[in-house]
């Protein structure tokens, strides 16, 4: 079973900056600095630019880093997206003379999340509650005043450099910045594209997030591509070298968002449902991408939702504000109590077929929470479902980690 703490490919990538001891040149004169989100240290000969920030947690850390390579002054902190892994650091690395560079829809974003704090920061525990063990008393995530904000493009010179700041919305934010140096062909672009290259895209988090649409993700991704860089320096992945060798990972992630995209159209026009869609759409081999943040099934259900709305024409109940657990009582007593649903939910699970085995014991545990031979199964199906999940995507690993630390209580509760 590898229900293990063995931690998924994202996870332990963000996570890397834990051991991390001293900056790592990507150049003569570009630092990484590892975080949640890394922070890049770009040297010119009239003072530094920083890319991104890190958490506030590890304002220390990073600054212990980046001070063996400092030059001269901080002249600007340009911020890729809108996250607080991005920026949280920016208060206390900020210099007197520095410039904050964000895209304009920074604020927006900001808000989006203060706004929805409570709610977001629920989710965000069950999901990665288990990878970060924050302190009570960790730093609030601060209010960022933008300097400059970027609408469509920003150039400027910074000593013997020049930048370009570009807007790249549709990937990780709708506030989404890449930043590139001509000069040296070398393109930032931070969580654009996700934690990692030559990944499904997570259109629409399950952690809660407003939606990545899949045309301006597609818009995005062809405007870096067109760029021609030399060196991509992407989320947490390791930099891509070679003009060629850029291109054909860009081209081949391009080719496997515009296929998911072609042939989810495609079944809804053919009158197919999404379930089906989810189930069916696979991507050819040749240009097949890892699935570490999002998958092809879920980019299916965000593109349809995308283009349809949240009513798929399935259930006239959708209309209206009663779900359909609110008869789970009913159909527990119809079925002879939660122990029957549970022995039919362990014949599913031995058929395997898990999901349906979890649909049944949704349904027991909805009218009889505490019912000792569900929780049992319910248990059985969490670990089969992470043993198929090969901690691959960190999502799907850390809910149904989650999930199966939830119901191992409940059993204990029963003991």
């Amino acid at each position: 079973m590898n229900a293990s703490n063995e931690l998924p490919p994202v996870a332990a990538l963000v996570t890397a900056g834990l051991s991390q001891t001293e900056a790592e040149p990507i150049t003569d004169s570009i630092f990484r600095i590892r975080d949640i989100a890394n922070l890049y240290l770009v040297k010119t000969d009239d003072g530094d630019v920083l890319i991104n920030s890190g958490l506030m947690d590890n304002v220390a850390s990073n600054l212990a880093k980046l001070r063996p390579h400092r030059g001269g002054p901080l002249r600007k902190i340009i911020i890729t997206q809108a996250h607080p892994d991005h920026f949280g650091g920016v208060p206390e690395l900020r210099e007197p003379e520095t410039e904050i560079i964000t895209e304009r829809r920074f604020s927006d974003t900001c808000l989006f999340f203060k706004e929805l704090a409570p709610y977001l920061k629920r989710r965000m525990l069950k999901l990665w509650g288990m990878t970060f063990d924050r302190p009570d008393d960790a730093p609030e995530v601060p209010e960022i005043v933008s300097d400059i904000t970027v609408d469509g493009q920003l150039s400027f010179s910074q000593g013997n450099r020049q930048f370009e700041v570009i807007s790249t919305p549709g990937g990780e934010t709708l506030c989404s910045l890449t930043v590139w140096l001509p000069e040296e062909r070398i393109a930032f672009v931070g969580n654009l594209f996700g934690p990692l290259l030559s990944s499904m895209p997570f259109l629409t988090t399950i952690r809660g997030e407003k939606p990545r649409l899949v045309k301006p993700y597609l818009d995005a991704l062809d405007r870096v591509r067109k760029l021609g860089a030399e060196i991509l320096i992407a989320g947490h992945s390791e930099p891509v070298r070679g003009i060629d060798n850029v291109r054909a990972v860009l081209d081949k992630m391009y080719s496997a968002v515009s296929y998911v995209r072609n042939e989810t159209l495609k079944g809804m026009n053919d009158g197919k449902d999404v379930h089906t869609l989810m189930r069916e759409i696979k991507l050819p081999p040749e240009i097949r991408i890892d699935e570490y943040h999002g998958t092809v099934a879920w980019a299916v259900r965000a593109i349809w939702e995308e283009s349809s709305g949240w009513f798929h024409y399935d259930s006239t109940t959708s209309l209206y504000g009663v779900p359909r657990s609110s008869i789970d009582e009913d159909l527990v007593e119809l079925a002879g109590g939660a122990d029957a649903l549970a022995q039919r939910a362990e014949k599913k699970l031995s058929d395997e077929r898990p999901l349906e085995a979890m649909h049944l014991l949704d349904i027991a545990l909805g009218a009889t929470p505490s019912n000792s031979a569900a929780l049992a199964v319910k248990k059985q199906v969490l670990e089969q479902l992470l043993i198929q999940a090969a901690n691959i995507n960190v999502s799907e690993v850390m809910w149904l980690r989650s999930e199966l630390m939830l119901t191992e209580l409940a059993q204990a509760q029963q003991e």
